[in-house]
């Protein structure tokens, strides 16, 4: 009698609700055996529940607003078959005299349980996702989220996190507390700046002996500062404002701007959310404030926050033997691989494309001038290249393209996420052409490497173009005229030889030379 089969891994499906002092965030996912997650939907439901102040009372209609909220986003959540879910209350709740009774009316008449946690658990969430969605390195950056109530602020590199902070300091508390006028006059800035400054003694003195230069923004007030400084600066997030950078002297002469304008004028600034229209005043202030006190010269933008965080924080509890993904640091790495899973990738095929693919890029590095940033990009696209074929085979190509710039990728920018894609997109048929309305879009600078990848990686992929790694080893031999490829095979290399040479028009192009390939030994001879 045959066994029974051996039952499949199971997806969680759960839902993340942040629930803040202006807006509800939930956040719906599906969890996979390996740690690794997906977005299925997500919400925003705008409550205001400091409309009549912090640290008080809620008002019944504050309380009406947020139940209201939360049923439609439990509506989402059963249409959605979501098992378990995670409602954290932050500070409007957390601080309210009355915030016990939202939590159990919550519970009695919506049927969510609500935690109301700490400003420092909070802190240490929206640090968890920033550490997992963007590239940070070792040198430490400090990490400000801006919400109505509080802003955290957390001290962290890529691993660690240094100090954990929250102070109550939110947008909405501060614009009902000491903006006075519109627009706000410079008594008004200054009493704001005494204050925080006030407030931000611990923080200067946990970070003194930290150079930073770096400050990482997340969440609703510097995401919109974000996409107002990239419209100022004509730079494209139409695909991701994850890792958007501007340094802090261009964000000076912004914010001085900002500040004479009335809340009608700002509210015409290209970028500007109508609903934070007002509450963008202390906010910006507080951001001014920060980057003089510590002397940071850039603000880089993370489009994660603590709902992420939430599900990051689940994860880590419910799965404790984390597989593949997790156990991979980088999160620009990582993220790249919980595509490929996703997309059900020909692993053997494109890891060996790769390998073959950065051989070539580190034995010609004397003739290409490429950088190692390059060399990381080409890695990945050549990972990725062939995931269209999880939409079609035909085209695939394309899909691959489509597929990375869709992919929220993490810790990349949004230069990088496009040289990828166009990179895989270019493996096979014609090289970019100007009647190629993508490629067309991408700046100067950005279509040279494409094409410059794109050589290296349509040679690569030739040279495996049976699928089956016949191609075992590679010499480089450069003469003044011709780059020789010289395989070694465990068969006749001719299918391989024949897909390299159709696709080397871009190769011969980056290195000035004709391409020759040539067979040297088998390993079955």
């Amino acid at each position: 009698m045959d066994s029974p089969p051996e039952s499949q891994p199971r997806v969680r499906r759960i839902a993340a609700i942040d629930l803040g002092t202006n807006s509800f965030h939930a956040l719906i996912v599906d969890i996979r055996p390996d740690a690794t997650y997906s977005i299925v939907d997500s919400i925003k439901e705008m409550v205001f529940l400091g409309e009549d102040g912090l640290g008080g009372f809620l008002s019944e209609a504050a309380f009406t607003r947020g139940l209201e909220a939360l049923a439609n986003i439990q509506t989402l959540c059963t249409s959605y078959k979501v098992e378990h879910v995670l409602a954290y209350a932050t500070s409007a709740i957390r601080e309210a005299s009355n915030g016990g009774d939202f939590i159990q009316r919550a519970i009695d008449e919506v049927g969510i349980k609500i935690m109301a946690i700490p400003g420092v658990t909070e802190a240490e969430l929206i640090g968890t996702a920033v550490q997992h969605g963007m590239h940070l390195g070792t040198a430490p950056v400090l990490i400000m989220d801006i919400g109505g109530g509080s802003t955290e602020f957390i001290l962290a590199n890529q691993r660690d996190f240094l100090h954990l902070e929250s102070q109550k300091i939110g947008v909405s508390r501060m614009r009902k507390e000491f903006i006075t006028s519109d627009p706000p006059s410079k008594a008004d800035i200054k009493h704001l700046q005494s204050h925080y400054l006030s407030r931000l003694k611990g923080l200067v003195e946990a970070a003194e002996s930290f150079r930073l230069e770096t400050l990482v923004g997340c969440s609703g007030t510097l995401q919109t500062i974000a996409v107002m400084m990239a419209h100022l600066t004509r730079t494209d997030v139409s695909v991701t404002l994850n890792e958007f950078e501007y340094t802090a002297d261009a964000y000076r002469l912004f914010h001085k701007r900002v500040m004479g304008m009335t809340s009608a004028q700002r509210a015409k600034l290209p970028g500007m959310d109508p609903k934070r229209v007002d509450l963008i005043v202390p906010g910006m202030v507080l951001l001014d404030t920060v980057l003089t006190l510590f002397r940071i010269q850039r603000v880089r933008t993370s489009v994660q926050a603590m709902r992420e965080g939430i599900i990051l924080r689940y994860i880590r509890r419910e799965y404790k033997e984390l597989r593949r993904m997790a156990e991979i640091a980088d999160p620009r790495r990582r993220s790249i691989f919980e595509l490929l899973r996703k997309c059900n990738w020909h692993e053997d095929h494109s890891t060996h494309v790769a390998r073959l693919a950065l051989q070539l890029f580190d034995d010609l590095k004397p003739w290409h001038n490429l950088t190692p940033e390059d060399r990381e990009l080409l890695e990945y696209a050549a990972l990725t290249h062939d995931i269209g074929y999880h939409i079609s085979h035909h085209k695939h190509h394309k899909h691959a393209l489509y597929l990375i710039l869709n992919a929220d990728l993490k810790g990349f920018t949004q230069e990088e996420i496009e040289i990828i894609g166009h990179v895989a997109r270019y493996h096979r048929r014609s090289a970019p052409k100007h009647s190629h309305k993508q490629f067309e879009l991408l700046s100067p600078e950005q279509k040279r490497r494409v094409k410059a990848l794109s050589g290296l990686l349509r040679v690569a992929d030739g040279l495996d173009r049976s699928h089956f790694q016949n191609v075992q080893a590679v010499d480089v031999v450069v003469t003044q005229k011709q780059v020789t490829l010289q395989v070694r095979t465990m068969i006749d290399p001719q299918l391989e030889i024949w897909g390299a040479m159709r696709k080397r028009e871009l190769f011969e192009k980056l290195f000035d030379r004709e391409l020759a390939i040539e067979r040297v030994e088998s390993f079955d001879e």
